[in-house]
């Protein structure tokens, strides 16, 4: 019997392992297909930048056949990506044009579109077209589309400015009525992120520090889309919105080609019957069908350069956490891990730390600027370029640097930790449930999420919280050469722009990533034109490409989308709070570990800013039928 069971056990073995074989087979053939491009020459046309997502510094994983699933999140365009493939069609000939599609953009924070809008600006100011397109523009897609040569609009569309700011929810009601208690230990007045969870509307101090935030971020928009279009009525839009719309009857596009908003009405047919006038008709399509360069096929026929000595650029991207994690999301270990190994293996002249981070884990920040050390210990010269965020743990990450670039509408500041831990005490004894028990000492079973926490263990943990504070101070203090009196009162929390940062001085000049790199080679007695970045990030193996392949394939896009006129919008937005009133639930209970994190940087990023929210949504939505 024995002979009979290990033959029998060997057999589903080799039964097993050429049914993985055969799966890896299929898999493989499955990546090779998607990805085989039989004719890659770059050809005459316009260079159709679709932007159907959003701009990222890092994009994220897709989750392996989501899309296949119904569960797909929406694209993410790489900030570098962008601008190098935009910059590149500006002197080629075979680029007849650049057109904007921007039908379901779904926006970036204010640096990340300043900088794309730059870079068509360029093209533009170059002599060649740039023709944009929607239904109707958001405010993120109009910060692009004023710099086209011709901006288009479906007559049956409209474009209203909303501007930064809105509602954001609060749950201390919600929180009592469950009986709910919610345990906060926090150091500074301005530190908002605990807010939803303690209060039911926003504190004095958090709406002073966000009228100031939004109203500076909102004046540089203004600003820059009026110096692209100078003769487009986007202050009456902005002051009076129905007065124009109403002297139209009510029709918006109208009121938006009067006022110089857009320069042509037209369904998609008329505006591609209008790019096939530059780029030629690409013959055998419907109507309105025009030549076209995919941006993928521009991207990689324009790879980062390799010449010269290597500039090494860390990128920290998305929330800090504590472990490891995949791109779009700055995990202590694996940000630490590409570092120390980059250091050891590759001959890096200087270093470059990218950030683009609302914050996150107290201990995966303090983690990475480590690593950072570790390479100033052998002599690098470090610099920090800052995206479009970089708070919170995001700012602590910064402090280990020689030098910090920022944009002026760079969000960053926050200076300021807290931890939550709730207790459900209360909730349970509604239906009769009491806890219990025997304790050996002050800390026994402490922290009790169902008898509650005691004053010994609250004094301990304010403590360590204060004692955070102060170490975060220090770091500023003595990276800033400020007195650690100055750092506070320009910390406790509060959040900053960029240029008002560098005023205060927790920022030294402005620029891009690609300024930061240059100072970085001349700190390091090197030409900033002989030198290239060596980006130190894992690279994604083959069922990562094989998902993203599936991912950009999809055409059908995101089913709960809806329509892009104004009503669809709205849809989209009521799906959106109710997927962030899910995400706030999950991380009032998960938030495992100090946290350095901003809260008013959320909504003046990406409309998709957390991914995991939508899925979450997804998966409730599924789970009732709906």
């Amino acid at each position: 019997m024995k002979l009979v069971r290990g033959a029998w056990k060997l057999l589903v073995g080799i039964k097993d392992g050429l049914v993985l074989i055969a799966m890896l087979l299929f898999f493989g053939l499955i990546f090779a297909g998607l990805n085989a491009r039989p004719n890659t020459a770059i050809k005459d046309g316009a260079l159709l930048l679709k932007l159907d997502g959003t701009i990222v510094e890092q994009p994220a994983t897709p989750a392996a056949f989501a899309s296949l699933s119904g569960q797909g999140s929406p694209k993410q365009f790489r900030l570098r990506d962008l601008v190098r493939a935009i910059d590149a069609a500006k002197d080629d000939a075979r680029v007849k044009l650049v057109v904007l599609d921007l039908e379901s953009f779904g926006g970036g924070y204010p640096a990340a579109l300043n900088e794309v809008a730059d870079a068509i600006g360029r093209v533009r100011a170059s002599g060649k077209p740039v023709l944009a397109y929607a239904t109707g523009y958001t405010d993120a897609g109009y910060r692009l589309a004023a710099n086209a040569s011709e901006v288009w609009m479906n007559p049956m569309g409209g474009t209203l400015f909303t501007g930064p700011g809105g509602s954001q929810l609060y749950y201390k009601g919600l929180i009592d009525k469950l009986g709910v208690d919610v345990h906060v230990y926090r150091v500074g007045k301005f530190k908002s992120f605990v807010e939803p969870y303690t209060r039911a509307d926003q504190s004095p101090e958090a709406r002073a520090a966000s009228q100031a935030l939004y109203g500076t971020l909102f004046a540089q928009w203004r600003e820059a889309v009026g110096k692209a279009r100078p003769k487009a009525q986007v202050a009456s839009f902005l002051a009076s919105p129905d007065k124009p719309i109403l002297a139209a009857g009510g029709d918006i596009a109208r009121a938006n080609l009067a006022a110089g908003i857009v320069d042509r009405l037209g369904d998609r047919t008329s505006f591609g019957t209008r790019v096939a006038q530059i780029a030629g008709v690409d013959t055998g399509k419907p109507a309105g069908a025009f030549r076209t360069i995919p941006y993928d096929n521009w991207v990689e026929a324009h790879p980062l350069s390799t010449d010269g000595d290597a500039i090494g650029v860390v990128t920290v991207a998305g929330d800090i956490v504590d472990g490891k994690a995949g791109p779009g999301t700055a995990a202590g270990d694996t940000i630490e891990k590409a570092l120390l190994d980059g250091l050891a293996t590759k001959d890096l002249k200087a270093l470059v730390l990218r950030v683009d981070s609302p914050g996150g884990s107290v201990l995966a920040s303090e983690q990475i600027r480590r690593a950072v050390m570790v390479a100033k210990a052998k002599g690098l010269p470090v610099v920090v370029s800052m995206g479009g965020l970089a708070a919170s743990g995001g700012y602590w990450v910064s402090t280990a640097a020689d030098m910090i670039f920022a944009e002026p509408s760079t969000i960053t500041g926050s200076i300021g930790i807290f931890g939550i831990i709730p207790t459900f005490e209360k909730t349970l004894a509604k239906v009769g449930v009491t806890a219990d028990g025997v304790k050996t000492t002050a800390l026994s079973g402490q922290p009790d999420i169902y008898a509650g926490t005691t004053p010994v263990l609250d004094s301990i943990l304010q403590a360590g919280i204060e004692n955070g504070y102060r170490q975060f101070v220090g770091r500023v203090a003595q990276a800033r050469h400020l007195t650690p009196a100055r750092v506070d009162a320009i910390g406790q929390g509060r959040v900053w722009d960029g240029g008002t940062a560098r005023q205060l001085g927790l920022v030294d000049r402005f620029g891009t990533l690609s300024d930061a790199i240059a100072e970085a080679a001349r700190r390091a007695k090197l030409d900033p034109a002989k030198v290239h970045a060596e980006y130190l990030e894992k690279q994604p193996g083959w069922a990562a490409k094989l998902a993203r392949s599936i991912a950009d394939r999809d055409d059908d896009g995101d089913a709960s989308r809806g329509s892009d006129d104004l009503f669809g919008r709205a849809a989209a937005d009521q799906r959106a709070t109710l997927a962030r009133a899910l995400g706030d639930a999950k991380r009032l209970v998960s938030t495992g570990s100090i946290q350095a994190r901003c809260l008013e940087c959320g909504g003046l990023g990406p409309s998709a800013r957390d991914a995991d929210d939508a899925t979450l949504l997804n998966l409730v939505l599924a789970r009732v039928g709906l």
